[in-house]
């Protein structure tokens, strides 16, 4: 009889029981002169002991403000400096951060708010094209402006405290500048006491996930999920205190805040950002001028950044290692990584924001074909099976979908335990959706999702929330979305309507009609039109005929991917 599909990652290195503020500061006792921090488009530096320090004074600021442990404050911002501080402060408050993506537009942004009852909110003033002050202001009434520093609105009633990065304050919003100014001269005696009953089970981040319904869930995770999974991921890379990474990927996903941030500082590690979000060359220009080992990104990133015209004009050659993660791997942009990026230790992650996120992640020692072919093996103190439809463990070799289990799984979906329960059974395995087969040497690799999650460069993207959204539209009888193979990003947003009888529409307005209104990579690139959708002997749609028809009319094949 064949092995059954069941792995445990085994390890000598204990899991830690520390919350992220102890993190940070036993990083400043062990390296307090070596670099933290770099963010290039701010021309900020800061040592580890710099970093506690500002971090320290933030978090005695917002206590002073009247902030309490267990209240949520979400943020609201590209990559900067004061993300970081923000997430560390928070940390050390006993806050729970509320990671919100600056991509969302007042839609997205109005339920987040709702969902998790965020208290403060600190926001970028703008971002690309969208007008973050100007986005908020609009949901709010004029009458709940309090005045001063501070909202009072009955349509969010926890919420009391909007704090703008950079000058030019409109009235309510207090400054950041100016909170971690006054938590300088700040009592530390209240962050002493916070500090003296922090648990690492405590939740200390929520980060939003969207599911079939439609609706997105905040996936709830403690200190010790996101601790313990950042250093691993860390020893993963066999990160030290020499390496520097560069983190051109988003601080609001875990791809940024734990297996950059997080994995950074467990190791002693510099963290570079080369830019409020990608860009291709600023990204080169921060790996050669900073003398960075380690680069992470999406492979829409890596492709960017192999293709760009000045790419042979940066000395690459500090690299050693890093991350290619988020979205399926194509085998021959692994290939070029390894080949001209000089990565020839780079690793492949997997995992989901509900896993804190890893679980599974390539060794720099693992043959060149497992790397490109697979996501790896399993993470230490991490469990996976796959299973059948009927949750029978299927042998090694046949796919299933893959479950998780251990210190990593969330600890729910904020205030939402039935969906909680849907996602992690009586168990403790957390179910993926996702399709995979173990090899007989345990290494894994995902060969399709069970639900019709589209992955955009990166960017996890649920049909269900686009098309609730499109059904506003008076015209839209029916809509079904699907992914469509897409050479640059991976898969691209493709929404199939049944118009009402006698309405007419085009392509061009179903997509005006979604822009500034949800986030741009939702917007769909495609739009098609239809009669009637292929249906079950049930009345489900079915997606993959969709899918399959679509893309031989646009005459586009799926890449192999690892």
């Amino acid at each position: 009889m064949s092995e059954p599909s069941y792995v445990c990652g085994r390890t000598d290195s204990p899991l830690f029981y520390r919350t992220v503020g102890d993190v940070l500061r036993l990083a400043a006792e062990q390296w307090p002169d070596r670099e933290a921090l770099v963010v290039c488009h701010q021309q900020v530096r800061l040592t580890y002991a710099g970093l506690y320090e500002r971090a320290k004074e933030l978090a005695m600021a917002m206590l002073a403000l009247g902030l309490q442990p267990g209240d949520r404050v979400g943020i609201w911002s590209p990559n900067n400096s004061e993300w970081v501080l923000t997430q560390f402060a928070t940390a050390q408050a006993g806050l729970i951060l509320v990671n919100i993506n600056p991509a969302y537009r007042t839609v997205e942004l109005d339920y987040a708010l709702r969902a998790v009852g965020c208290r403060a909110l600190v926001l970028a003033p703008s971002f690309k094209s969208s007008d973050y002050v100007a986005m908020m202001r609009s949901l709010l009434p004029q009458g709940d402006w309090a005045g001063g520093d501070g909202v009072r609105s009955g349509k969010y009633p926890s919420l009391e405290f909007l704090i703008q990065l950079g000058g030019d304050l409109r009235q309510g919003f207090m400054s950041f500048d100016a909170l971690c100014e006054a938590g300088r001269t700040a009592d530390p005696s209240s962050l002493e006491a916070v500090e003296g009953h922090l648990d690492p089970d405590q939740p200390i981040n929520i980060q939003f996930t969207s599911g079939t319904t439609g609706l997105p869930k905040g996936a709830t995770l403690t200190h010790f999920n996101i601790v313990n999974n950042g250093f691993f991921v860390g020893e993963g890379m066999r990160f030290g205190p020499q390496d520097r990474l560069c983190i051109p990927v988003p601080l609001y996903h875990c791809f940024g805040m734990v297996l950059g941030v997080l994995a950074a500082v467990t190791h002693g590690a510099t963290m570079v950002f080369p830019s409020e979000a990608f860009d291709a060359e600023a990204a080169l220009r921060a790996v050669a001028t900073e003398r960075c080992t380690a680069l992470h990104g999406v492979p829409t990133m890596f492709i960017a950044e192999l293709d760009h015209p000045r790419f042979r004009e940066f000395d690459l050659s500090s690299l050693r290692t890093g991350i290619m993660a988020g979205a399926p791997c194509p085998i021959a942009v692994m290939r070029r990584v390894i080949d001209e990026m000089h990565m020839r230790e780079v690793t492949i992650c997997y995992g989901m924001t509900e896993t804190s996120p890893v679980s599974f992640q390539s060794g720099v020692e693992d043959p060149i074909d497992k790397r490109v072919s697979t996501v790896g093996r399993v993470h230490p103190h991490v469990q996976v099976k796959i299973i059948d439809a009927e949750g029978a463990v299927v042998p090694r070799g046949s796919p299933g979908e893959l479950c998780t289990r251990g210190y990593c799984v969330m600890r729910g979906y904020w205030e939402d335990p039935e969906r909680s329960a849907e996602a992690v059974d009586a168990a403790g395995w957390m179910h993926t959706g996702d399709l995979a087969v173990l090899d007989e040497d345990g290494y894994c690799n995902i060969v399709g999702r069970v639900k019709d999650m589209i992955i955009r460069g990166g960017e996890n993207i649920y049909p269900r929330e686009i098309e609730e959204f499109l059904y506003r539209h008076p015209k839209v009888l029916d809509v079904a979305v699907v992914g469509i193979a897409d050479r640059k990003y991976g898969e691209e947003v493709c929404a199939v309507i049944r118009l009402r009888e006698g309405a007419s529409a085009d392509a061009q307005e179903i997509v005006e009609f979604c822009r500034g209104q949800i986030a741009h990579y939702k917007v769909p690139r495609y739009v098609h039109f239809a009669r009637e959708f292929p249906m079950t002997v049930t009345g489900k749609v079915q997606k993959y005929l969709i899918r399959q028809q679509l893309e031989q009319e646009l005459g586009v094949e799926r890449a192999r991917t690892a």
